[in-house]
This record gives C-alpha cells, sequence and structure tokens, in this order.
C-alpha cells in the first residue's frame, strides 16, 4: 500500500521489511523528467530495432544503431564487437570514484520467420534508458560508483550471448545485473524461469541381415526404442513442472538390415538447477539402459542450456516501490511481496543470476486484437507499438530507481549479497 513517499511492507523475509522504505522523491522526480526526455529520441531507434529484425549472433544493425547512439552521450565510453563476439558491445560511464557497478543488459535478437515477437527492442530501449538515467542521477547527486550497458546478442535458441560474455569476464566485478522481458500477463520483479538442458544420445549396433543372420547384430535402432519407452515412463513419476520432450534424430537404415546405427534428442526443463540435474542423471540412466538390453555402445552428450532465474529479494522490493510510486500504476498489480512470478520461458539471464544479484523484471504491455502471448505474430505486432513504448518507459524508472538505491545506500548492497548468497545454497540444493 502506498503512502505518500513510502511503501508499506509487513511481510518478513528477504523481500521486505517492517519499516517504511524510502522512495526518494529527488530521485524519483529526477529520473522521471529525465527519462521524459528521452521518449522523443528513443521511439525512432525503438522502431527502427522492431522494423529491422535479426536473427541470434547477426544483430549487426542493432548492434550499430545502439553503439551510435551511446557514442553520441556525454561521459560514455563505448566499446564494440566486445570481448571477441562481433554483435556484443558495451557502454561504460564512470562517475570517477570507487563505487558500485551496477549493470543493465540490452537484448537485440529476433526470431526466426516471427521478427520481434519476443519484444527484444523494448528490452534494449528499457536497459538503454534506465542506464542513462542512472548516469545522469550519478551526475546530479554526485554519486560514485560505475554503470555498464551491456549488449547481448544471442538470447533466442541455444547461444546464450550473455553466457558467452559471463564467460569472458564481461561480468567481473559487477555487482548487480538488472534486465525486463515484456509479456501481456505479468508485472512481477520476482520472476522465476525454467532450466533446461539437451541430451543428444547415440547408438552403435552392428549390423546384420535380417533375414538370414540377425543373430550376428546388434541392434541399435532397439536400444534406442527402449531409451525413449523408459522416458516415456518416467514421464509418469516426474514433477508438474517437469518437462521431458524426446525425438528420434536418426531411426537407422533399411528395414531388412540389423540397424548398426541411431541417435536421440531430449530436452529437458525443471524450475531449479538442482532438480534438472536430477532429471538429467534420470535420463542418462534410461539411455544407459537401451545400450544395457541389447549390448549396443552408447554414447550420451550434455549439451548445457540456460539455468533458471533467481530474482534477487531486495532488489525487486526497490523495483515494486518505484513501479508503484509513479502514476496511474498499471494493471496487472505487482504480486504481492514474497510472491514468486513462474514462467515456463527460459533465458540466459538465469546464467547471470547464479553469477551475481540479478533482477528480470517482467512487463505487460497491451495486447493485440487476438491477445497474442510473446513468440506469436499477435505479439510481434504489440511490441512495435507507442503504447508498449510508453509501457516500457515506465520499466526503465523502476529499473533506473532501483540501480540508484544500489548506488546510494552500501547497506543495501550488502544486504543483496548476502541474500544472494543465501539463494544460491538454496538454489543449488545445499
Amino acid at each position: 500500500m502506498n503512502e505518500e513517499d513510502y511503501v508499506m511492507v509487513t511481510r518478513d523475509g528477504p523481500f521486505a521489511t517492517s519499516r517504511r522504505v524510502p522512495v526518494f522523491p529527488d530521485l524519483l522526480s529526477g529520473i522521471d523528467s529525465f527519462i521524459n526526455t528521452l521518449h522523443t529520441v528513443l521511439w525512432p531507434l525503438n522502431r527502427y530495432i522492431h522494423e529491422n529484425p535479426e536473427l541470434a549472433f547477426e544483430e549487426y544493425k542493432t548492434h550499430d544503431a545502439l553503439t551510435k547512439f551511446m557514442e553520441s552521450q556525454d561521459g560514455w565510453k563505448v566499446t564494440k564487437s566486445a570481448y571477441g563476439i562481433e554483435t556484443a558491445w558495451i557502454a561504460s560511464y564512470d562517475s570517477g570514484h570507487e563505487g558500485p557497478v551496477v549493470s543493465f543488459n540490452a537484448e537485440m535478437d529476433a526470431l526466426p520467420k516471427l521478427g520481434h515477437a519476443c519484444g527484444h527492442n523494448l528490452i534494449a530501449i528499457v536497459s538503454l534508458a534506465a542506464a542513462l538515467a542512472t548516469a545522469e542521477m550519478i551526475r546530479q547527486h554526485n554519486l560514485c560508483g560505475r554503470v555498464l550497458l551491456l549488449g547481448t546478442p544471442g538470447e533466442e535458441g541455444w547461444g546464450g550471448g550473455k553466457i558467452r560474455l559471463l564467460e569472458a569476464g564481461a561480468y567481473r566485478n559487477v555487482d548487480v545485473s538488472l534486465i525486463s522481458h515484456p509479456g501481456i500477463l505479468n508485472n512481477s520483479p520476482l520472476v522465476r524461469t525454467t532450466a533446461f538442458t539437451r541430451l543428444e544420445v547415440e547408438y552403435f549396433g552392428r549390423p546384420a541381415h535380417a533375414a538370414n543372420n540377425p543373430w550376428r547384430g546388434i541392434n541399435a535402432l532397439d536400444a534406442l526404442v527402449i531409451a525413449y519407452n523408459a522416458v516415456s515412463v518416467l514421464r509418469q513419476q516426474t514433477m508438474p513442472s517437469d518437462v521431458l520432450g524426446m525425438s528420434i534424430t536418426n531411426g537407422g537404415g533399411p528395414p531388412n538390415v540389423i540397424h548398426e546405427y541411431t541417435a536421440g534428442v531430449c530436452v529437458i526443463r525443471a524450475t531449479t538447477a538442482s532438480r534438472l540435474r536430477e532429471l538429467q542423471d534420470k535420463v542418462s540412466a534410461c539411455f544407459r539402459a537401451g545400450a544395457e538390453a541389447t549390448g549396443a555402445r552408447v554414447e550420451i552428450k550434455i549439451v548445457p542450456g540456460y539455468a533458471d532465474h533467481v530474482p534477487n529479494g531486495l532488489l525487486a522490493r526497490s523495483y515494486t516501490k518505484y513501479w508503484n510510486a509513479l502514476p496511474n500504476v498499471p494493471e496487472p498489480l505487482i504480486p504481492p511481496p514474497g510472491e514468486f512470478t513462474f514462467v515456463k520461458a527460459s533465458t540466459d539471464q538465469g546464467n547471470i543470476s547464479y553469477a551475481l544479484p540479478s533482477v528480470n523484471a517482467s512487463f505487460a504491455i497491451p495486447p493485440g486484437s487476438e491477445h497474442g502471448p510473446p513468440h506469436t505474430p499477435d505479439f510481434e505486432q504489440s511490441s512495435g507499438t507507442q503504447a508498449a513504448f510508453a509501457r516500457a518507459l515506465r520499466v526503465a524508472k523502476a529499473l533506473a530507481g532501483t540501480a540508484v538505491d544500489v548506488l546510494r545506500d552500501p547497506k543495501l548492497l550488502d544486504q543483496v549479497k548476502e541474500q544472494w548468497k543465501r539463494d544460491m545454497k538454496e538454489a543449488i540444493g545445499l
């Protein structure tokens, strides 16, 4: 419940506090006014990205447009094609005084045949506007620290641009990571996403003529069928949130020959990394069972996907207070403190959340005529509207407020990091 310049929170735990949490009216007013001034310059940039969709790691036009814009901003240092990734980039603003380092991720890639049906144009604009506003507050209030804006390519599919940047050291010494994601259902900074991985299996048998001497063969297709059925049976004893999807990618050779080679793929999704490991072990056992039953040789390749996103409750609390303090709070309302928003989708921001405190704020844009969710043609049209852009700027204001809270209150950052450590112990099952 909002009371003047405060948010009253009554629940205990990392997501709330029994005291009133100040919104800092001077900061909110400054952020609000500054981002409003960006409307006329960011709208054409948003339209350009939306009208020029590019696939993962091919975001050349978007890379050039965003880096050109950031190079025109006072005080920002821009690195193109950062860390050896052609379409990755980093813009940095340094106060000149040691302090916290807050980062924003700007996604850029689109979907095959669907354009920006996941709204990455909005994600990029939110992070860019929030980063600029944070830098402006550093200037206006003489705050210490740095702001990083990272152009993170290849989020769709298996690429994981953020993972590549993380492994290359882009997030080294960064204190918090902030990002957003549009949809039509939720306004929430406590988003939990799904972890997933991919298991590729191959069976190597021994060919023989199926009529003349089948006893000399080892049937790789039998091994794969046993494994496929074992995975199907396993589904009976999985949790409702678990997802096991399997396909046969190579079903063997001619029917009159004992099959020498077969292959398949199983994609596993789970709500936590620890649960994902459990399912991975169970599916691997199903694959080995096929080999054990037939005598075929099995090779199992585990292709890492994305980790589940673990939101930081204290950062989420900060985001919520600024979101609610801005006028005309849109529906749906942010859920009560401590209530997670679970989504089936996966994102490489999940991997970032296992490396440092993170918020991936979901925000609802006005839906299209068919109320299509992300990854539909209807949502692609919705993500390019003025109404969606206006909602994105509101998100930018709340994210900027969150970042400035971290820069302004050293004790808050210490609490955020302590909470992150506790979250990680729980997430990995310690």
